[in-house]
């Protein structure tokens, strides 16, 4: 079974805000699909955190090197692909492309042989896993509210993030966490994300030292992003000291580049996105050497259905896994399949067990978001 064609299917009309000054509207392309077209019938489908118009010319970059390639060999395949392109760039654009190429790969792989992508990946550990809402932070008012619409769709886990978290005074950032504890109660758990990806974040060590200790009063589960992504000094220096674990590693591609944050301790939790740093091939590498340096994954999941669907495959396989990233509410997710997920009353999420990544698009939804 061959590759023939890769289809991309733009996502818009339901992307939701991440958090930017300039916020994000519906209408922005951030998100798209790709789906494996093969000569023999089947599909494979995968997400890519990327706009549709650089995920098509990847897809176009990269069409001499996967036309006509094995159809059911995922890691040899997007490999190839990574391995025959580093003189494009090793990383970003064609990396991210080369993501939803290995998950759609893996779906196909799974649909082939009548069997679900975590067994391919080594088998379940787990068959449920608790999944935390994930959120942005906002003015007092207005995050009450969003914190209860939250815990009314069953989550027992949340992570708030971003604006306007770190972006005025310590004071304010102590009232927020303060508001969303008294909000969800002792009984939910809270995560911070403070956004130091966003551009030209101002915190340093010492800010990020002073949050972590606040954090922790409110029995906060991790501090996420306190600094910028390439500050790897900071990072080490942050971790032996804050009483909250620190996490990290969304914006990273390729397993070469967390090496160095594995090897010298400078993440609690590493955080790679399926959708960006290389696919489920890459991922599973990161994840076990992760393990092997007793770091905890727990897969960056700003994305799709598709990508939840990827990264709960990882979580079963994982040896340890305590969370996947589920953003809410969230059209992208909600909409496009024909069973969307639910949570149980335990607030878990039930990892498919149907071949391939267990999920079917809902065509007629997809043309909705395609623009």
């Amino acid at each position: 079974m061959h590759i023939r064609d890769i289809e991309v299917h733009r996502l818009t009309g339901g992307t939701v805000d991440g958090g930017w000054p300039e916020g994000y509207e519906p209408e922005d392309d951030l998100h798209a699909l790709v789906e494996i077209v093969t000569d023999e019938g089947p599909r494979g489908v995968g997400s890519v955190y990327t706009s549709a118009a650089l995920v098509r010319a990847g897809v176009e970059t990269l069409r001499p090197l996967w036309q006509g390639e094995s159809a059911i060999e995922p890691e040899r395949v997007s490999e190839k692909l990574r391995q025959s392109s580093f003189w494009q760039g090793r990383g970003g654009t064609l990396e991210h492309v080369i993501s939803g190429i290995d998950i759609a790969l893996w779906d196909l792989l799974g649909k082939v042989t009548g069997q679900p992508v975590a067994r391919l990946l080594g088998g379940y550990y787990r068959r449920k896993i608790k999944p935390y809402g994930s959120i942005l932070f906002d003015e007092p008012e207005p995050l009450v509210e969003t914190l209860q619409a939250t815990v009314e769709r069953g989550f027992r886990a949340i992570k708030l993030g971003w604006r306007p978290f770190g972006r005025r005074n310590s004071a304010y950032d102590e009232l927020l966490v303060r508001t969303a504890r008294d909000t969800v109660g002792p009984d939910v758990e809270l995560l911070v994300d403070a956004g130091g990806s966003e551009q030209f974040w101002p915190h340093g060590y010492n800010w990020a030292k002073r949050t972590a200790r606040m954090l922790a009063d409110y029995e906060v589960g991790w501090f996420e992003e306190p600094l910028p992504p390439d500050d790897i000094e900071g990072f080490i220096r942050l971790r032996n000291v804050s009483p909250v674990p620190i996490a990290g590693g969304e914006t990273y591609t390729r397993r070469q580049s967390f090496i160095p944050w594995l090897e010298r301790g400078a993440l609690d939790i590493v955080q790679p996105d399926a959708t960006k740093c290389g696919g489920l091939s890459e991922a599973r590498r990161i994840a076990w050497m992760a393990y092997d340096h007793n770091v905890q994954l727990v897969s960056h999941g700003w994305n799709t259905a598709v990508g939840l669907a990827a990264d709960l495959h990882l979580a079963a396989a994982l040896p340890v896994a305590k969370y996947v990233e589920y953003l809410t509410p969230a059209p992208y997710i909600e909409q496009i399949i024909t069973e969307p997920f639910q949570l149980d009353d335990d607030g878990l999420l039930t990892i498919p067990e149907r071949p391939g990544l267990g999920i079917e698009l809902d065509r007629d939804a997809l043309k909705r978001f395609s623009g």
